[in-house]
Formats: structure tokens, C-alpha cells, sequence
């Protein structure tokens, strides 16, 4: 009941001023931002979300842009666009933009084997740090096989990270190429070989070819001191805060911190690709291979079904993709403990939105915030797991 109060005092307080009057839905209607903030603000109380920052893009660009509620519950911190949150896996973004610079550069080939690009076998690479190198895949001569194209579009078969598995060790589940299983183990070993291309590490990259040009002063794969001044916690759904990660190694796979503010700057940019040439920019968003999973996670992961042939749900390079009457569209997901991110862009409509919550509830919402804010009715919350906070389990 506290923990309600004090997001109902503070769900108002918000930095950010970036309010179009009139907000553009996918099926032509109009929203007036006052409705938005309105239905931010409900869905937050009834569904007990701590924090959430959102920026809405009409002609692919910012229209509105906001935060809501606390960083930090116990101590009544209010959420701002320049509170430092953790990224999760719209890190992966990040990286593959960066992944497709390289591309057009001629410094990587998305379909020549990673192992052309090393000096000596993969598994003779001792690696230390949280990652532990790939001494276990020596005598599975399929990781030979695996390409830039299968790590960006989780192809590799490689289980998301290796510490889930029962022995701790990375294996190669199935045929490299031939399914789609999200990964971030794929998405390091792709890491770990531009970084011996380049000769720089992922977060030079990222400062040289992101942050810096799209002045994301907040935003970094390791975590810089700086950010303890505006630190935003993810909370539990009771509206305790988890301990604070605080990265020490680059990780494409989720190591990157940012705010609403720096993040909202680096869409704009993806949206435009800026950067990037538009054939590059295409084929990250072309589906490289049909998702036909119940789940994404779980059991269900395995267990092929037709739920999402209507919207042909599919993995691009990166990002996910789907097709709608309305075009084709492109998303990415964050979640951890105490975080559930969202991002969706139409570029036939030139309607996008990112959601990035601070609190296990968060994703809770996401099915009725999606439809409301600009008719995304596409999202295959079910596949994601996003059960609405009023579902009845």
C-alpha cells in the first residue's frame, strides 16, 4: 500500500517536456498527448509500476517523451529522462547497428564462417572474465559453420547464455542456420570476432561509432561513475529494489546502461538510419528466418505451433520483425530482473515507440500501452509473455 502511495504522489513528476498536442495512431486516428499521459498514469496504478519512460515517434521522429514515477522506491527518487537504467537487451540493438556499419564497410561478410576471421581455432582461445571461452565446442565442429548472419538472427544454436544449462557448459543444441533461438551467446561470440577484426573493444565501438555522434553522454556497455549521480534501480512487484548491476566487461548481449533521454536519441537515428545506406538498413530488417515457437523462452520454445503465421513472425538482423496491414514492423525486448523494455517501428507509417520500465510488473502493461499509444495491435504479446496485469491466469 506504501509502495502505492508513493507512485501516486510522484507518477506526475516528470522532467521531460517533449508533448506534441496531437499523437498519429497507425490506423490514421488521432491521440491527444493529456489521453496518453492520462492512461499512462492508470495503467501504472492498477498494475503497480514503479517507473516507466516513454517516447512515441510520429514521421520518425520524437513527439512525446516522458517519465513517470520513481527511480528509487524506499527513498521517493522521481524517474527523469537522465536516470540511468539498465538496458538489458536493447543492448543487442545497439550492437547490431554497429554490426552493419562494419557490413557495408567491407570489414565483415554476414555469411563467410567467424572462423576465417581468427588467427587460430576457436576453442584455442582462453578468455577470461564471465565469459569462459569455447574449449567445451572442440570436438562439435559445427561453431566452423557459424556467421555473422546466424548470430544476429539467433540462429547459432547456441542456448541463450551457458550458466542456464545444467552442466554450465556451452553446447550447440542444433544445426547452425536451420532454427531461431534467441541467444546472447551468439551475439558474444560475434562480439568477441569484431573485436579481433578491429582491433578495439566493444565499447570503443560503441563510443566511436553511437554514443559520442548521437551525444549519449549517459550511455556506456561498462558502468562509468558518473552514473551514480542519477542512478534508477528495477524494483520487485512490491516495489523493492533488486541490487544494482553494475557491468565491469562489454557484453553485446546486455551490458549497457542508458537513459530515456540517450536511448530515444540513438531511435531516432535507427529510424532514419543514419549511418547507414538503405540497402544496409533493409536487410537488417528483412526476415532472415520464420519463428514458429510457441514461446520465446521455456519449454514452449520448442514446441512449434501457427500461432503468429498471420503476422509471419520472423527475426531480422538484430530485430525482431513481423508484417501487419500496415507494413512491416521491427522490435526488440529488454527484460531482467526488475526491467521490461519494448520497442516497435513501422517505417511504412513512420510510428514507432520505446517503453523501458523499472519494476517486474512492468511488461504488464505493454499489450494495452502498445494499442492505446499508437494502435499496435501486431505485438505477439502471448509469444513474449507479456500477460496483461487484468488477464485472468
Amino acid at each position: 500500500m506504501l509502495f502505492l502511495l508513493r507512485c501516486s504522489l510522484l507518477i506526475a513528476l516528470f522532467s521531460h517536456t517533449l508533448r506534441a498536442q496531437t499523437l498519429h495512431r497507425l490506423d490514421g486516428s488521432r491521440l491527444s498527448a493529456d489521453s496518453l499521459d492520462h492512461r499512462i498514469k492508470h495503467l501504472m496504478q492498477v498494475a503497480n509500476v514503479s517507473g516507466v519512460a516513454i517516447s512515441v515517434f510520429n514521421r520518425n521522429k520524437p513527439v512525446f517523451s516522458q517519465t513517470y514515477g520513481l527511480a528509487d522506491v524506499p527513498r521517493s527518487v522521481s524517474l527523469t529522462p537522465e536516470s540511468v537504467m539498465y538496458a538489458a537487451s536493447f543492448a543487442k540493438t545497439v550492437f547490431a547497428y554497429i554490426a552493419m556499419q562494419l557490413v557495408q564497410e567491407g570489414k565483415l561478410n554476414l555469411d563467410q564462417p567467424l572462423i576465417t576471421y581468427l588467427n587460430k581455432p576457436l576453442p584455442d582461445y582462453k578468455i577470461d572474465g564471465w565469459n569462459r571461452g569455447y574449449q567445451h565446442l572442440r570436438e562439435d565442429r559445427r561453431y566452423e559453420k557459424i556467421t555473422a548472419r546466424m548470430c544476429l538472427s539467433h540462429t547459432t544454436g547456441f542456448p541463450n547464455w551457458r550458466w542456464f544449462e545444467p552442466d554450465k557448459k556451452l553446447k550447440i543444441k542444433f544445426e547452425p542456420g536451420t532454427r531461431y533461438s534467441y541467444s546472447g551467446e551468439g551475439l558474444y561470440l560475434l562480439q568477441f570476432v569484431l573485436e579481433q577484426i578491429t582491433g578495439k573493444g566493444l565499447e570503443t565501438l560503441a563510443q566511436e561509432r553511437v554514443f559520442t555522434p548521437f551525444g549519449m553522454k549517459n550511455t556506456s556497455f561498462v558502468w562509468q561513475k558518473q552514473f551514480e549521480n542519477a542512478v534508477c534501480f528495477g524494483h520487485n512487484d512490491a516495489g523493492k529494489p533488486y541490487e544494482l548491476m553494475r557491468w565491469k566487461e562489454s557484453s553485446a548481449g546486455g551490458s549497457m546502461s542508458t537513459t530515456l533521454a540517450d536511448f530515444t536519441a540513438f531511435y531516432t537515428a535507427l529510424l532514419r538510419h543514419t549511418g547507414l545506406q538503405t540497402t544496409t538498413f533493409r536487410e537488417m530488417i528483412r526476415p532472415q528466418i520464420r519463428i514458429r515457437s510457441r514461446r520465446q523462452f521455456g519449454p514452449m520454445a520448442w514446441v512449434d505451433s501457427t500461432d503468429n503465421d498471420a503476422i509471419a513472425l520472423s527475426y531480422g538482423l538484430g530485430v525482431g520483425v513481423l508484417q501487419t496491414p500496415y507494413g512491416p514492423a521491427f522490435f526488440k525486448e529488454g527484460h531482467d530482473e526488475g526491467w521490461g523494455h519494448y520497442s516497435i517501428a513501422f517505417p511504412d507509417k513512420k510510428i514507432a515507440i520505446v517503453i523501458m520500465t523499472n519494476n517486474d510488473n512492468g511488461e504488464r502493461i505493454f499489450k494495452e500501452l502498445l494499442a492505446y499509444s499508437i494502435g499496435d495491435t501486431f505485438t505477439p504479446w502471448q509469444w513474449e509473455a507479456y500477460i496483461p496485469y487484468d488477464a485472468k491466469l
